[in-house]
């Protein structure tokens, strides 16, 4: 018969009764999980797993460009790559394993509705050199698209192009300089304010664009200090930078008053719109006197995040700022549809072009899909269920954590701090490093800047309640063995990840960014 462990699953009858006891393999493998060298130590370098056709040419029209030496590339049979990329798959976490809780990334579940849609025929095999009438499906797509961002933000225009959020940034403080250029005003507005709770993109792109940038305080209760703002707004500011919902998972309660300063001021309102999910069909940046946002569809609208792969932030602009977006942009004709580009009479004013061509295509298609598929309530429920999940985690964790700004409730992100933690010889990073022994990603930590040991937890509206109550029951038990002094489980963490803790202060300072065959070997690389 067996027998039940802690937490009440069932252990084999004859395992040793310490449960401590954990001998290494001989092999370095761990049950599932197979050992195996980096794959320029493997032993492929005679072979190749595929077959090609002898070139027509011998390269003599190449020049002194002709290889002289190897490529330096190992061979693998098909079923060695695949195994290969099995076996990095069983190595790294993923969305689609479990809770994904890194705070201001919004890492939810991608329905797979919206894979299937954008490797539709005529989308995903259209180029952006074709004629504009052979593509007017994908040109509507657009269209839809950009009316979807405008109604969701009561903002009258967007531009769609920006393929990420911090390129989205760059977009709203060029349009927002060519608008004091037009009025010129640019040479005297030379500064753009920065909360201290904003990402950390936003004094980044500012002083990208050519401005000086001016830190603004925070509150107590981590919103933007409204009498700071105040003092520093003058005739030299151009623009504020406000993330809303900040960065602390909190929403900014003086927005009204802050639009209103910056206005007066005669400079204009950026809101950086990453965390748009939090308030996605419940508010419209619009109605809060907003001039420019970036959107990051792939973080609101569920297409794939980040990873170095393409991603979309587009920018709705206000009355003020749309004649100064960007080419190109869709044109309804009524009849057809139809790129505007900047050397047209219709985007006279744009400050000029982001990229090459339109932006992701792929993550047009994708967001479109899921707010098709969501509607208008859908999206309306996609902040409410943000925020429900991230104050269910706040409140069951708030007697063992710390919460940062404990009064009232969070937005999309609940933020702790590492108060709890003094006297424990435990800090963020190592409990951190245990929360991957229980098979959990960790939270972002150290971020925002403003906490202190932070940690920032962002459960997204995808997770269920039942697996919420998994990843709470788990940082509970870790919280409890913090505070009962179990400090070895956290010095040393983690134990069972395909690799212990780095030395990440001698990584930092003597990183190796290139393999290099061992020493004695006659390897190619």
């Amino acid at each position: 018969m067996s027998t039940m462990n802690t937490v009440g699953r069932p252990t084999a009858p004859n395992a040793p009764s310490d449960a401590s006891y954990k001998p290494a393999t001989l092999t370095g493998g761990r049950g599932l999980l197979q050992d195996e060298p980096l794959i320029f130590e493997g032993e492929g370098w005679g072979k190749t797993g595929v077959d090609l056709p002898k070139p027509a040419t011998d390269g003599s029209d190449l020049g002194d460009l002709v290889r002289k030496d190897p490529i330096g590339l190992p061979g693998l049979s098909e079923p060695e790559a695949m195994r290969h990329y099995v076996r990095l798959s069983q190595k790294n976490h993923a969305i689609d394993l479990a809770i994904y809780p890194l705070g201001s990334c919004t890492m939810k579940h991608n329905p797979r509705l919206n894979e299937k849609m954008a490797r539709l025929p005529g989308f995903s095999d259209i180029h952006p050199l074709q004629p504009q009438s052979t593509v007017q499906g994908a040109l509507e797509l657009m269209d839809q698209l950009a009316h979807w961002l405008t109604t969701l933000t009561g903002m009258p225009a967007v531009a769609l192009s920006p393929k990420a959020g911090a390129h989205g940034e760059l977009c709203g403080l060029m349009a927002i300089r060519a608008a004091h250029q037009a009025k010129g005003e640019h040479e005297q507005r030379r500064k753009v304010l920065v909360p201290t709770s904003a990402h950390g993109t936003n004094p980044a792109t500012a002083a990208f664009v050519g401005y000086s940038v001016v830190e603004v305080a925070q509150t107590d209760d981590g919103r933007v200090d409204v009498a700071d703002l105040a003092s520093k707004l003058g005739p030299d500011v151009a623009a504020i930078m406000v993330t809303n919902p900040n960065t602390c998972g909190l929403f900014e309660r003086d927005i009204l008053e802050i639009s209103r300063l910056t206005h007066e001021a005669g400079a204009y309102f950026y809101c950086d719109g990453a965390n748009f999910n939090a308030i996605v069909g419940r508010v419209r940046p619009g109605d809060l006197g907003v001039d420019a946002m970036h959107i990051n569809l792939h973080k609101t609208f569920s297409t794939p995040h980040g990873g170095g792969g393409p991603g979309a932030g587009p920018v709705v602009l206000s009355e003020a700022l749309a004649p100064f977006a960007p080419a190109p942009w869709v044109m309804n004709t009524g009849d057809s549809y139809k790129l505007v580009e900047r050397e047209e009479d219709e985007a006279e004013q744009a400050f000029g072009r982001l990229c090459a061509f339109q932006g992701q295509m792929g993550m047009y298609v994708r967001a479109l899909s899921y707010m098709m598929s969501h509607g208008s309530d859908g999206l309306r429920q996609v902040a409410e269920d943000a925020v429900l999940n991230a104050n269910y985690i706040k409140v069951r964790l708030e007697d063992l954590m710390s919460p940062a700004f404990p009064d009232g409730p969070c937005m999309h992100e609940a933020l702790f701090d590492d108060e709890w933690l003094k006297g424990t010889d435990i800090t963020t990073l190592d409990f951190a490093k245990a929360m991957i022994d229980e098979g959990f990603h960790p939270m972002t930590m150290y971020f925002p800047l403003v906490v202190h040991g932070a940690m920032l937890i962002e459960p997204t509206e995808t997770e269920s309640k039942a697996e919420l109550d998994r990843f709470i029951e788990a940082m509970r038990l870790l919280a409890g063995a913090a505070k009962a002094g179990d400090v070895d489980r956290f010095k040393g963490a983690p134990f069972h990840a395909p690799l212990r803790r780095l030395d990440e202060t001698r990584a930092a300072r003597s990183p190796r960014l290139r393999w290099a065959a061992p020493e004695g070997s006659n390897r190619a690389g």
